[in-house]
């Protein structure tokens, strides 16, 4: 019975993944959002619908069990996570709910196309468009530009670990929230490498629509000890061509301490070589405190008003702001939420 048992064990750890990290000078390939053999990885779809008073983070995270404990063994992974966010502003709400896999590992996963579907909720590429059905919220997303990978193609660095980086900057939304119609444009994108979130490494992002056609994406990337490390934003333009913002500066402007006693950044002033904004949050009781993740985050809708190569615009989008590790101590760790 032990020679079984130990070939068991043996069989379950030859199946186990071989996980690969980010390779500096290897860009990805922008248009394969197919799930990768990396520990961590994400996709991330936010928008913010000004004319409809509302804004939507949704994200779907795969990780597998760390190798330095016993349980990677004989149950690596992968696990997923959901989370959905929806911020009323004309109602002053803000509604969050989360769920996961884990320990069972049930979520159903397809490569090409792509295809994640856990407990209801589900986001699949169909025909060039991406569909995302979780709850309340039916979306149809067509691109409207091309992938890019955003410079240098990671986040993070060798001490935070990395994340391979692209997105979707400008994506046609349409579809309801309950029976609310909705409209507008979205952002999309999806990560994967080696980092661990909220404790190696936390962050401060934007994902922006300018009034010119273009998007402007942030990143200034924090490490364990409070470290900025790396700052990183990119342009992309009217046209889809994608470029690094030279000269980079995020100048932190108000803060918003909250019902946690966590303290967020929440307004910003943005400036690079033709770029001067000022952003601004439209609610700040967005935090939120995941015990699928186990982190503490800030997210929602921001607006802002500046200039690009001396020409006014304006800009809208999402912020996100980690403040780090969270401990559900009094909630169960696993299980779907409410």
């Amino acid at each position: 019975m032990r020679k079984t048992f130990l070939l068991a064990l043996l069989g379950l750890a030859a199946c186990a993944p071989r996980l690969v990290g980010v390779d500096p000078s290897r860009p990805p390939d922008p248009t394969d959002w197919s799930p990768r053999p990396a520990p961590l990885e994400w996709w991330y779809v936010a928008a913010y619908l000004p004319e409809e008073r509302l804004a939507i983070q949704w994200a779907a995270f795969k990780a597998y069990t760390p190798p330095e404990l016993p349980l990677a063994f004989v149950a690596p992974g992968p696990y997923f996570a959901m989370h959905l966010a929806v911020t009323d502003l004309e109602a002053d709400r803000f509604l969050f709910n989360e769920r996961t896999d884990f320990p069972w590992g049930y979520a159903e996963v397809q490569a090409r196309p792509l295809s994640i579907a856990l407990d209801g909720w589900r986001f699949a590429e169909e025909d060039g468009r991406f569909i995302l059905r979780a709850g309340a919220l039916e979306l149809v997303l067509t691109p409207e530009k091309p992938p890019v990978v955003h410079p240098p193609g990671y986040s993070g660095t060798a001490q935070t670990g990395r994340m391979y980086y692209t997105s979707y900057t400008r994506v046609r939304l349409e579809g309801r929230w309950g029976a609310r119609p909705l409209a507008g444009v979205a952002w999309m994108d999806h990560q994967w490498g080696v980092q661990r979130s909220g404790t190696a490494a936390t962050w401060d992002w934007f994902g922006l629509h300018l009034s010119d056609g273009s998007e402007v994406m942030l990143y200034r990337v924090k490490d364990a000890a409070g470290r900025v490390v790396q700052l990183a934003g990119s342009r992309v333009d009217a046209n889809g061509r994608v470029q690094a913002l030279e000269g980079l500066e995020m100048r932190p402007l108000t803060r918003w301490a909250s019902p946690s006693g966590r303290v967020y950044v929440v307004g910003w002033r943005v400036l690079a070589r033709g770029l001067d904004l000022v952003l601004r949050p439209e609610r700040l009781e967005q935090e939120i405190l995941s015990r699928t993740t186990r982190v503490a985050y800030w997210e929602g809708p921001v607006v802002g008003e500046g200039a690009w190569n001396g020409t006014r615009v304006r800009a809208w989008g999402m912020g996100e702001f980690v403040a780090g590790s969270y401990d559900p101590s009094a909630m169960p760790l696993f299980g779907d939420a409410p």
